[in-house]
């Protein structure tokens, strides 16, 4: 399938496969493209984690009704040709997808994935509907992994740009370790981060757990760029390739990869939500541009 483009006065989005993902969201008043473009560390861009978060300990491995299956990290639809088709008004583009036998064989659940994107007046809205289809509960989780350019010309650097949480209050930061021992819950207020390659290094992955936060804005200095609105996520992460690379990723989570060693049933991992044959999870969240 070709990209997909629609637009607005404000904004121009162009949404290609795999995934169905965005890859270019432009801010035609500007001219400055918001989206980090894949030309740096990761070649990712802005994939839907679904129907997992991250991987099991066990390399993607797990069992379920005495069988082991395995999944690629962050699951199964950021590895698909989705089908889309853009709105007869030309305000939004719709991708569809459904499981088969192939991905039976990674995850024994029949489901519906649709996504849409919407044009706002300084933006876009991207809604999720996911609908077990089959006949016996389905055990998921999803996320969302948009990643933001930051560095746009000569003397603007990465340490300068901040990121702003609305509202501000408690969360726990989930501390890791790449040895899979126990993770640290930390007690922090989620607030304002100043973009740092060094703490990034440090964590690997700054994942706030139990927020309240339902937004999260990247500033330039003082000046507000773009803003990322996420209601009902329960968890936030913040993540970059590594020094030397300018982009950052903003990723609301309903749940997350495994952290440490867990020995508990697929189903029971933390986070891991349950839907009923015949039920649908949506959730959605924007983004705009913050610019005058």
């Amino acid at each position: 399938m070709s990209s997909l483009h629609i637009e607005n006065d404000r904004i121009a989005l162009t949404t290609d496969n795999p995934a169905g993902q965005m890859i270019s969201l432009i801010d035609r008043k500007h001219g400055n493209e918001i989206l980090y473009q894949a030309d740096e560390a990761w070649s990712g861009r802005n994939p839907s984690l679904f129907p997992m978060v991250g991987s099991t300990w066990k390399n993607g491995e797990y069992e379920w009704e005495g069988k082991t299956y395995a999944m690629k990290n962050h699951g199964l639809i950021r590895y698909e040709d989705l089908n889309g088709v853009v709105s007869e008004d030309g305000q939004s583009i719709t991708y569809t997808f459904d499981s088969n036998d192939e991905t039976r064989s990674k995850y024994p659940f029949d489901f519906h994935f649709e996504m849409t994107y919407h044009l706002l007046e300084k933006g876009v809205r991207i809604s999720y509907a996911i609908t077990n289809t089959g006949n016996v509960s389905m055990p998921f989780s999803f996320g969302l992994h948009p990643a933001f350019k930051t560095v746009r010309c000569d003397g603007e650097k990465f340490e300068d740009f901040s990121i702003h949480f609305a509202p501000a209050a408690e969360a726990e930061q989930i501390v890791f370790q790449s040895d899979l021992s126990p993770v640290v819950r930390e007690k922090k207020v989620l607030d304002t981060w100043q973009l740092s390659h060094a703490d990034l290094a440090k964590y690997a992955t700054l994942i706030f757990d139990k927020i309240s936060a339902s937004s999260a804005t990247l500033y330039y200095k003082d000046q507000p760029r773009v803003k990322v609105s996420f209601p009902d996520f329960p968890l936030v992460a913040l993540w970059n390739s590594g020094d030397g690379n300018n982009f950052i990723c903003i990723e609301p989570w309903f749940g997350h990869s495994d952290l440490e060693k867990v020995e508990v049933p697929f189903d029971k991992r933390e986070n891991t939500m349950l839907l009923e044959p015949a039920e649908t999870f949506n959730c959605y969240y924007d983004i705009e541009t913050m610019e005058d």
